[in-house]
Formats: C-alpha cells, structure tokens, sequence
C-alpha cells in the first residue's frame, strides 16, 4: 500500500515526464516540483528505478483489474476484448505520461527490474487475453483458422502500436474516438462471419 506521500511522488513524477520527457524525471526535479529536499523524497523511494518500478506496479494493477473483470463479464469474447481496449485508452487519455513510462524500451534497456517487471506485465495481460480468445474461439464467436496465440499477438500490438502512435503525435487526436474504428476493424478481422 502506498503512502499519500508516496502517491504524490509518483503523480509528480508522471507530470514530469509529460512536461519534460522520461530525461526529465529526476530526484532533483521531483523535490522541486514538491517544494522538498532530495533526501526527502528518498525516505520514500530509494531511487528513480524504485519510483518506475511503481509506476509500472499501479498500471499492472489497473490492467490486470481490468482485463479480469471483463473475463468474468457474461457477454461474448468480442465484446470483452472491445471493451479492455475501451478501459485502456480512457486511463491512457487520464493519464497520457503513462504510455511514455509502459512503452519506453530505452528506459528499460539497462534495468534488469524494469525489464522483468514489464515483461510480468505483457506476459500475464496476454495469458487473459489468450484465455478469451480461447473461449471465443470454442462459442464460435472468434475465427479459429488461426492460432488464438497470434491472434493475441495482434490484438496486444495492435493496442500498443496504436497508442503509441497517438503518444507520438503529441496527442493530436481523441484516443477513445478514434480508438472505436480500432475496436471495430479488430472485431471484424477476428470475428466469425455468421
């Protein structure tokens, strides 16, 4: 459990990064920013990695919530997925700096824990998302033609690739908007025709 401290940290933390980049995040920044003292905010996180480290652990948190609850939500596998796409773009719109923190290879690159703990990410995410494809898959309501483990694959990195892609350009356009004709040309790529 986090502290209200600890929590401001990382808001801080996460507005940094969306005013100055992941370069931008500094301990010296991020005790300017709270009007405190570097050895302050210290007391709360042992370094920059620890404070990533969290920001990671709150979006596995709201992922995996996420994708959990619309697994056990008794509508059909399509709508399920279309639905953890709606739930992802409305926290990236909330929180945009999050993509540059979830998405950011190079700042995972030389930071063992960073790699591990984004990899726990994908690879727990994609075994939800597997599962209902799977069972899409048996109600005949998802092609089975092709392996419901690619079609994960797809579906995860068409998310990515797309938010990604709004982050690159600036946020220029509605992420949940435009999101929807996403949501629908995935639906129809993946479903049975009937």
């Amino acid at each position: 459990m986090q502290t209200e401290r600890q929590k401001e940290i990382i808001q801080v933390s996460l507005n940094l990064i969306s005013e100055k980049g992941i370069q931008g995040l500094t301990i010296k920044n991020i005790a300017s920013k709270i009007g405190t003292s570097e050895p302050a905010i210290y007391r709360h996180f042992e370094s920059k990695i620890q404070i990533l480290v969290s920001i990671l652990d709150n979006f596995y948190q709201f992922s995996q919530f996420s994708i959990k609850e619309e697994k056990l939500k008794s509508v059909n596998s399509l709508e399920k997925i279309a639905n953890i796409f709606k739930k992802h773009f409305k926290e990236f719109t909330n929180n945009p700096s999050m993509v540059a923190v979830i998405f950011s290879e190079e700042i995972f690159a030389n930071e063992t824990i960073l790699i591990e703990r984004i990899s726990e990410i994908v690879r727990d995410n994609e075994k939800i998302i597997l599962e209902i494809i799977e069972s899409g898959q048996s109600n005949n309501e998802i092609r089975n033609d092709m392996s419901a483990a690619m079609l994960s694959v797809i579906i995860m990195g068409s998310l990515r690739l797309f938010v990604k892609k709004w982050q690159l350009s600036g946020y220029d356009f509605v992420l949940t908007e435009n999101g929807e004709v996403l949501i629908q040309t995935i639906t129809h790529l993946i479903k049975v025709d009937k």
